[in-house]
């Protein structure tokens, strides 16, 4: 397909990834309950084939498992995918040179020599982000990885991180958020269209609000477990006729109403990283690479995200 989306500093890929925080997780998502490794091999193969060129990871993932599960895979499969993986600010780091010792040890777990893109998972203290950010040039600089970025990161902390690459001409590539039709902030606080300004990606993750854009659920059938049934809770007036509207627009173009949650992200200038348990849903996802949304549809997906109109 030839439609793309440039990355600073990396090869041009189709605009969409898969995000692996499922590979391992046991907390939030139940890995081992109902899908194990050779259930994310096959996601990973499937998503390979439907035209999937990027994985995201990062070393809190099922605490190192997801990692050790891609480092698997990418040896075993063609073509070689992108590889992001983030670091964990976790509080007992005290500094910012901690940051290669986890970059190392996950290198380890994936078995490479070098990652695509490296990111500071969220702008956590004790650490100050412009240590962070000092560190992450000179990994870039010692060839440890492709291109940097961050997660998690607000308008002025993006700033600021990016006025520390700026200093090294190290380029800032992407910046890791939640977006997706139930969560517009980026959009809102103006986040997505300075970074779209600067050429800086916003990798939107759980552009599926965690499994409320399926349209396997609905309010009187919430996700299953606490955190995510109750994760959007503020929206539920908008939820009904949001996923009406994502149901007719999918039935009218022969797609699912999770592959036009999907294209919605991609039209909207973001990269979109959803998750995949299994084979079948890594296929479904990449079929948002290969549907299009009129101006109309996206303009009514606009007003019922926003709690605009009725559907």
């Amino acid at each position: 397909m030839s439609e793309q989306i440039q990355i600073k500093g990396l090869p041009a890929i189709p605009p969409m990834g898969i995000g692996t925080w499922q590979w391992g997780d046991r907390l939030v998502w139940g890995y081992g309950n109902g899908y194990q490794a050779g259930d994310t091999e096959a996601a990973y193969r499937a998503a390979l084939q439907g035209g999937v060129r990027l994985f995201d990871t990062a070393e809190f993932y099922g605490f190192g498992l997801s990692e050790r599960l891609i480092g698997r895979f990418y040896h075993a499969y063609e073509p070689k995918p992108l590889v992001v993986s983030k670091l964990f600010p976790y509080p007992w780091r005290f500094s910012r040179k901690t940051l290669f010792a986890a970059l190392k040890k996950s290198l380890q777990r994936l078995q490479m020599q070098q990652l695509d893109l490296y990111l500071l998972h969220w702008p956590w203290k004790p650490v100050p982000l412009e240590q962070w950010a000092l560190s992450l040039a000179e990994a870039y600089e010692q060839g440890l990885t492709r291109a940097v970025g961050v997660s998690n990161h607000n308008l002025q902390q993006l700033e600021r991180v990016a006025k520390v690459l700026d200093r090294h001409r190290v380029p800032l590539a992407v910046n890791q958020v939640e977006y997706h039709l139930l969560e517009r902030k980026p959009e809102q606080t103006g986040l997505l269209r300075a970074m779209q300004a600067e050429g800086i990606v916003l990798m939107a993750y759980s552009p599926l609000a965690m499994g409320w854009l399926t349209g396997k659920y609905s309010l009187d059938n919430p996700p299953p477990g606490r955190y995510r049934a109750q994760r959007y809770v503020t929206r539920k007036a908008q939820i009904p006729a949001l996923l009406q509207a994502l149901n007719e627009i999918a039935e009218s173009l022969g797609a699912t109403p999770a592959q036009v949650a999907l294209r919605w992200c991609i039209q909207k200038g973001t990269l979109p990283i959803p998750g995949a348990k299994n084979a079948r849903q890594a296929e479904g996802n990449a079929g948002a690479l290969r549907i299009c949304l009129s101006e109309a549809q996206m303009a009514r997906l606009d007003a019922l995200s926003s709690g605009e109109g009725s559907g």
